[in-house]
């Protein structure tokens, strides 16, 4: 359609990213189990999204643009193959992959479904065990949330070379140890389950309270944990703790507008304005709980929700069901016993009993060394310190937890807490 004025040509443009937006981890996903490689996946993905920035705004967009990626980058995936004797092998289990299906690329060009829904396989291979920790959370945040190298160091605060380091480490583990591009069985999905729903959960917490920076929160971040969550969720409708850990999200995520103050300060949850709150995430989250935990054992993700839904519930702090919330707290611990678990649960004793036991609590853990580099512990030792009136140890608490502190709004709080000290 030559002769396209920019309108049309803008229009164009904005397809292709929210296409690329929406689908890229399908798309991905779907060249991935076909070739069988991350690196080429990845590489012809971004040629076909090129190639459709080229001819969209001069063709009109396609009926189903993202057959019509896939399609395009199947084709550069298989002129990149024959060109490249390195890929000869590959090319040979391609071509009997190609000749078994014959018939689908032009079926997925002209109807049925949009493209194939691998993405699960790639969930469990970029959070596989095989990997380091924090290389299967770059990994995820790569090519599920289709970040940019950049953005995925910028979201982690280090250094792109270095982010770019994990990446690279990962693909390189992914193809020199065979991981399989595969969903678990029954029989693995227990014990494999749990490290995808952990990495989601760690993109979620350095939105949620940024490890350092200028700012509390980073919404944004947030934000994409809850999509990939609800993902997630859609892949795995069986699965109660994938409904645990979507609900756990939405109920915290639902209180971000009264979180932090005008000059981007952090306010306690005892302080917020609940009118602030996202009634409408509050709602699907508690709903999502009752799924979590119905039809079977609860899970810790499921636990943690029905704590954070007794809290979203309450009218006040002192309306909430600290009781309830502690009784939580005691099956969390049974789940998943941590000291971070002890120390929330410590705090939820404060408020249901007095400062003084919670205090208590607080001090029983004070030899584990899991918890010296833990700023929330020293903050939770100091606010209840301040509330018996023990003001010099209260400073002392807060001067510990000064020094552990990563963003700049908790940095100043905390120097608030001592001025007034």
């Amino acid at each position: 359609m030559a002769g396209e004025g920019p309108e049309e040509g803008q229009a164009a443009v904005e397809a292709v990213e929210a296409v690329f937006r929406e689908e890229r981890g399908l798309l991905l996903a779907s060249l991935v189990r076909r070739f069988g490689d991350l690196d080429l996946a990845e590489e012809v993905t971004s040629e076909a999204i090129e190639a459709a920035l080229l001819h969209w705004p001069a063709e009109g967009v396609p009926a189903r643009p993202g057959a019509w990626l896939l399609t395009t980058a199947r084709r550069k995936a298989v002129d990149r193959l024959r060109r490249d004797q390195a890929y000869a092998a590959r090319l040979a289990v391609l071509q009997a992959d190609a000749e078994r299906a014959e018939a689908a690329p032009a079926a997925e060009a002209s109807g049925g479904g949009e493209l194939p829904d691998d993405r699960l396989r790639l969930f469990f291979t970029c959070a596989h065990p095989a990997l380091a920790a924090e290389d299967r959370t770059a990994l995820t945040l790569r090519c599920l949330a289709g970040l940019t190298t950049p953005e995925v160091a910028r979201a982690f605060l280090v250094p792109t070379a270095t982010m770019a380091q994990r990446i690279v480490r990962a693909k390189r583990k992914i193809r020199e140890a065979r991981i399989p591009f595969r969903v678990p069985g029954p029989d693995e999905l227990p014990e494999r389950l749990p490290g995808v729903l952990q990495v989601l959960y760690s993109v979620f917490t350095e939105g949620y309270a940024a490890s350092a920076g200028p700012r509390l929160q980073r919404p944004a971040l947030a934000e994409e944990a809850i999509r990939l969550a609800r993902i997630l969720r859609r892949l795995l409708p069986a699965e109660r703790e994938s409904a645990g850990l979507l609900a756990l999200l939405l109920l915290v995520h639902a209180r971000r507008g009264a979180r932090t103050g005008p000059e981007g300060e952090p306010v306690l949850l005892e302080d917020q304005d609940r009118g602030l709150w996202d009634r409408v995430m509050i709602e699907e989250g508690r709903g999502l709980v009752v799924r979590a935990l119905t039809g079977g054992p609860a899970g810790p993700y499921g636990v943690q929700a029905a704590i954070a839904a007794l809290h979203d519930e309450a009218a006040d702090v002192e309306g909430t069901d600290w009781a309830q919330i502690v009784a939580l707290y005691d099956v969390l611990l049974t789940l998943t016993p941590s000291p971070v678990v002890a120390v929330n649960r410590a705090v939820a004793v404060a408020m249901r009993d007095g400062p003084g036991a919670g205090l208590a609590l607080l001090d029983a853990l004070g030899g584990e060394p899991r918890l010296r580099a833990y700023q929330p512990y020293a903050v939770a030792r100091g606010d209840l310190l301040s509330r018996l009136g023990r003001g010099g140890e209260a400073d002392a608490a807060y001067r510990e937890a000064l020094e552990l502190a990563g963003s700049e709004p908790e940095r100043a709080a905390l120097r608030r807490k001592l001025g007034r000290g």
